[in-house]
């Protein structure tokens, strides 16, 4: 296969043609607590809405249901962060598969594998997401990400798990795209964004003139792992001129959530809470904050943060080369230099002291996101590179011997 540029996302259409049936296989698919599994969720309900056949394929499953695979150790390290690993079922994959146009698999594993393998068994083409970052899972590893060229090495085992037996891959962001391309992915990408619920809505902005309330909240949502660096975001608090009228939410679970309420308690003057919110509120919290802050080194998208934009809300984002969630930046007071509570505090600071801006921006961003990052353009996007992916599918793109 040529080496080809990828694909832009932003702004295609379908292509005209009959409803597909899609079979998406993600290990985790009844639970919103991962930024997977709520993708493919989103993804499977937006499908539907536009008259496609969604067949879900995954551990929660009501119709395609499969049971979960216990790995020692890692199940339970991946338990903390709301994560599950699929037992392969090629019983369950042929039932799922019968009559099915595409098969879409969203992670590398042995889940994964034996679900493309068995789709090409039954002569089915099959796509692939690339939604977990490297970077991520040794970050998940702890001193294993010092090994110089662990990084790599693990694009490299992904590439041969899973994406070598793909023509086309999903990449979330044109950042994970590039570095597919830098550590030798010779596939079709086609970069489009996992996008937003429409769920969440825009809130009523403040009047021009009005304070900043009081108290100011704040909000962070994501993983309570390493990488995501609340940590920052608590020193950063605790360093704001304005941190007794702060109100901290940092929305998530995770292996570090004792350890981050430990060092809350010390450090904030002002109201705080870390721990899980049940997905269903969330559009109704968000609304109901003033700022949201994104302090994560490593992100291949950043749903959280198309949340917090749709809602109305003005992001603050770390600015990290590991990291895509810098793109949704508009100003220079939404970036700040990963790893530096300094500089966050200046930020915060600036916004509380700017109201009227804040409130102006905070529309700006709503608008901005529900133009560019809708469900629905992303997922016409995504059916057109499946009906691509269709139309390419010969004897030649089928797997052969072990996956």
């Amino acid at each position: 296969m040529k080496n080809q540029e990828f694909s832009v996302a932003a702004g295609s259409t379908e292509d005209a043609g009959r409803p597909l049936v899609i079979a998406l296989v993600v290990d985790t698919a009844g639970n919103e607590g991962n930024g997977t599994s709520n993708s493919a969720l989103q993804y499977a309900k937006e499908l539907r809405r536009e008259g496609h056949t969604v067949r879900l394929v995954g551990i929660g499953s009501p119709e395609y249901p499969i049971r979960v695979r216990h790995i020692p150790l890692v199940s339970w390290i991946a338990a903390k962060q709301q994560m599950q690993f699929a037992q392969p079922d090629r019983a369950m994959f042929r039932k799922a598969f019968e009559g099915a146009d595409v098969v879409h698999v969203y992670l590398p594993f042995k889940y994964g594998r034996m679900a493309v393998r068995t789709a090409h068994e039954m002569g089915i083409p099959a796509t692939a997401g690339f939604h977990l970052q490297p970077e991520n899972v040794l970050y998940s590893a702890g001193p294993l990400r010092y090994i110089p060229g662990a990084s790599a090495f693990i694009y490299w085992l992904f590439d041969r798990m899973l994406y070598r037996h793909i023509r086309h891959i999903h990449t979330p962001s044109h950042m994970i795209a590039a570095q597919l391309r830098a550590h030798g992915y010779r596939q079709r990408l086609h970069v489009i964004s996992n996008g937003y619920s429409p769920r969440f809505t825009a809130k009523q902005q403040r009047e021009p003139g009005s304070p900043s309330p009081r108290p100011f909240r704040i909000v962070a949502s994501g993983r309570l792992a390493s990488e995501k660096d609340h940590v920052t975001l608590i020193r950063a608090v605790a360093l704001s001129r304005h941190a007794e009228d702060i109100e901290l939410t940092i929305c998530g679970t995770g292996p570090l959530q004792h350890e981050l309420r430990r060092m809350a308690a010390q450090l904030l003057p002002g109201r705080w809470s870390i721990g899980f919110h049940d997905n269903a509120q969330m559009p109704a919290f968000l609304r109901s904050c003033d700022l949201l802050v994104h302090p994560s080194i490593v992100d291949i998208e950043s749903l959280s943060v198309l949340e917090g934009m749709a809602s109305g809300l003005v992001p603050v984002i770390a600015r990290s080369t590991q990291s895509a969630a810098g793109q949704f930046a508009l100003c220079d007071h939404s970036l700040f230099g990963a790893q530096d509570p300094a500089m966050l505090a200046q930020r915060i600071d600036w916004w509380i002291d700017h109201p009227d801006e804040l409130s102006r921006w905070g529309a700006i961003y709503a608008e901005h996101t529900r133009e560019e990052y809708s469900i629905e353009s992303c997922v016409r996007t995504f059916v057109a590179m499946e009906r691509e992916a269709i139309a390419d599918f010969d004897d030649g793109s089928r797997m052969t011997g072990a996956i």
